[in-house]
Order: C-alpha cells, then sequence, then structure tokens
C-alpha cells in the first residue's frame, strides 16, 4: 500500500447534484457525501480533479470551496466504509453491500461509487418515499438521469416495469452492474432524456435539479400516459415557484420538503 493518498474536499453552494456528477466523470474513484460536501480520494494526484471542479464552478458562476490535501495512507478505505451507513427510507432498507440486510424492508444494496444516489440525500430519500407511495404492481415507469438507478431499482422492486435514461454514458453502465446486484432487471435504456422516449408511461421520475427540469418539462409531461404519474426532484426551494409554474397544467398531488430541497408529485388528471 502506498504511503500517502490524497483527499479533496469540494463544497459547492448550489448545484451539488451537478458537482457530484462532475467529480464522478473526473474519476473513477469512490466519491464521499455529506451534507454539504463531496469528498474524493485516490492514491494519484488529484490536482487535475480540483482544477476541473474550480473550472466549472466559475463557468457557472457558482461558489465553490475545494480543499486538496495529501494524507498519511491509513485504511483509509476501511474508514469509508465504515462511514457509508444504511438508511431506512419508505418501504425499502438501502444499504452498502457489507451491511446486512433488514427482513422485514424491501432491500436496495447500492454501493456508492461512480454515480450520483445512495438514498441518504435529501432529493434521494423523498424520491424513494414517492416511489414507495404511488408506484404499483405493473406500472410502465421511466427514470430520467437515473444516476446510480437507485429510484429505477426502488420502482422495479415493487414490480414496476422500468426503462431508463441518462446523458451520461457511465451512469448507464453504473445503473446496470447495480441491477444485477440487486437481482432485478430494467426493460430498455438509452443514453439520452425524456424526448427519445418512444411510448407513454404511467410513472416518470426526475430527480436532477431545477433549471434542466424546466428546460425539459415539456418532454416530461408527453412521456405520461392519461392520468399517468410525474415525480419531480433534484429542486432547492428558493427554486420551487418557477418549476411549479412550468407544471402547472398538471394537478399537484404531493409536495415533500426536506431541508431545503424538495420533491413534488403531479397527476396527469384528464379531468382537467
Amino acid at each position: 500500500m502506498p504511503e500517502y493518498y490524497y483527499e479533496l474536499i469540494i463544497k459547492p453552494e448550489d448545484h451539488y447534484e451537478a458537482f457530484v456528477d462532475l467529480l464522478s466523470s473526473l474519476t473513477s474513484e469512490a466519491i464521499e457525501e455529506t451534507d454539504n460536501s463531496i469528498i474524493a480520494r485516490s492514491e494519484e494526484d488529484l490536482s487535475d480533479v480540483q482544477f476541473g471542479i474550480n473550472q466549472f464552478s466559475k463557468a457557472l458562476n457558482i461558489e465553490c470551496k475545494t480543499c486538496l490535501t495529501k494524507k498519511e495512507n491509513i485504511d483509509w478505505i476501511k474508514q469509508y466504509q465504515e462511514s457509508v451507513k444504511s438508511v431506512e427510507v419508505g418501504k425499502f432498507f438501502i444499504r452498502p453491500s457489507w451491511d446486512e440486510q433488514r427482513k422485514d424492508k424491501i432491500d436496495i444494496i447500492i454501493d456508492p461509487a461512480l454515480s450520483f444516489g445512495s438514498g441518504h440525500h435529501e432529493t434521494t430519500s423523498s424520491c424513494i418515499e414517492a416511489i414507495s407511495e404511488f408506484v404499483k404492481v405493473n406500472d410502465s415507469v421511466l427514470d430520467v438521469g437515473t444516476g446510480s438507478g437507485i429510484l429505477a431499482i426502488a420502482s422495479s422492486k415493487l414490480g414496476s416495469k422500468v426503462d431508463i435514461c441518462d446523458t451520461d454514458e457511465v451512469c448507464i453502465k453504473d445503473t446496470k452492474s447495480n441491477y444485477k446486484l440487486n437481482k432485478t432487471k430494467f426493460e430498455n435504456s438509452w443514453i439520452g432524456s425524456a424526448n427519445s422516449a418512444e411510448k407513454n408511461y404511467d410513472v416518470v421520475i426526475a430527480n436532477i435539479v431545477a433549471d434542466v427540469l424546466v428546460f425539459i418539462s415539456k418532454d416530461l409531461k408527453n412521456c405520461l400516459n392519461d392520468d399517468g404519474i410525474l415525480i419531480i426532484s433534484g429542486i432547492l426551494d428558493k427554486h420551487i415557484d418557477k418549476v411549479l409554474k412550468k407544471f402547472k397544467d398538471l394537478e399537484q398531488l404531493k409536495l415533500i420538503h426536506k431541508n431545503e430541497w424538495v420533491t413534488v408529485v403531479f397527476k396527469n388528471s384528464i379531468s382537467k
């Protein structure tokens, strides 16, 4: 084992998930997510990764603090595994593969790796709460921006038929491996977004960011069956009004507020 390793701590003021996605594309190392920080550790120098993060924050005009340190190489992989805790959300118990399953809950195994989504972040957990309530057996489901695939896997474990898409090819790859880990399957997948869907769905899920939700709002609505359910998340509460405005033609069923994050459930009501 090398004598030293590098630790990069990233603290973005906004667009947390976008920074997670970028870090995932810049390094193949495991990523740790805390309440307000993203941490990458590697035996390789992460200076280039830090530079890329800083350039990204400048381009978006978002304040983002980064700190790169060289540390003595104790068994940080074991420490990292100990820091990743299992979480109970709705009908599910989400855990890393090294933790024990709960027999009274639906088991989901997610080893935090390249893609965002291990059940701890408010957007992910509130989406899973909505999935627990609104996704039914044999529903057709589309997970837009699937990331780690956790939302698609949760839907599949409830007996639905799931398609997935993501603009990042790495996310599609991760999702396939996570499906295999959970002994479940998806129906179809593609690299892209909702505008490439070839059919309508009973449930459409999009845990992205507010600006993207606004941009693809028409595509998301076009994917819905009559009386279809739309679950959107990744919305900071300060942006909720502009998001709701783009979906005002749908019936709002539920709004889940966790800290500064908001998830909304809509229905494509044919009675409206």
